[in-house]
């Protein structure tokens, strides 16, 4: 992924919460006959390894885990808010009319080696946990136990572990920090009254930071 500097988010910690925050990854597998993506919400367990480990399922049904082969290179992307930008939202364009379209957004992708693991233990361990978590704002949060025995087992029978142990994470958070503070507050202004709520808050953070007259 092409990063400009201005637009690079190098902290481990924030690029960490990004994935916690938006758990919903594209694995990109170059497997033994062609090359594949799925879409699987996976858990970061950040103090497994130095870039931190990802957990995740697939349908045994599903050709990933039989066409790749343990430490094959993978990329997991995840993605979160993102809109176009009009070049009418900087202020700056009535005085010059030196400003030009573009699109903001905010990626990590997590560079890593996937490890498949068909154990009921790891399948029912992760299950569990991701349940815990998705589940936890619920006012009456569903449980495995909720589900008679015989049909939780033999769903647990249907999916198929994959763990990734991450060897390198890029940020890309493409926030006009390219532009004056007052031309990315106008933008944020306008995002915000088009309903991109939090790419608006996002940018109005890095105009504060650049401040006035920068």
């Amino acid at each position: 992924m092409y990063v400009p500097a201005h637009f690079d988010e190098p902290s481990a910690d924030v690029m960490h919460a990004f994935i916690k925050h938006h758990p919903l990854g594209i694995v990109f597998t170059h497997g033994r006959d062609r090359l594949d993506a799925n879409h699987l919400p996976f858990e970061l367990a950040a103090d497994q390894g130095p870039w931190g480990t990802l957990h995740a399922h697939v349908a045994r049904n599903n050709p990933l885990w039989m066409n790749v082969q343990n430490a094959d290179e993978v990329l997991v992307v995840f993605r979160a808010e993102e809109a176009y930008i009009s070049p009418n939202w900087y202020p700056s364009k009535r005085e010059h009319h030196k400003q030009v379209p573009t699109w903001n957004y905010k990626v990590v992708h997590a560079h890593g080696r996937i490890l498949v693991r068909d154990d009921e233990r790891y399948v029912r361990g992760l299950v569990a946990r991701l349940t815990r978590t998705h589940e936890a704002a619920e006012p009456e949060p569903w449980k495995m136990t909720d589900g008679p025995r015989d049909y939780i087992e033999s769903m647990l029978k249907a999916i198929v572990g994959v763990e990734i142990q991450i060897t390198r994470l890029v940020g890309k958070f493409k926030l006009s920090q390219n532009k004056e503070a007052n031309d990315i507050s106008g933008a944020a202004n306008a995002l915000g009254e088009r309903g991109h709520t939090a790419l608006s808050l996002s940018m109005h953070e890095v105009a504060q930071r650049k401040g006035p007259g920068t």
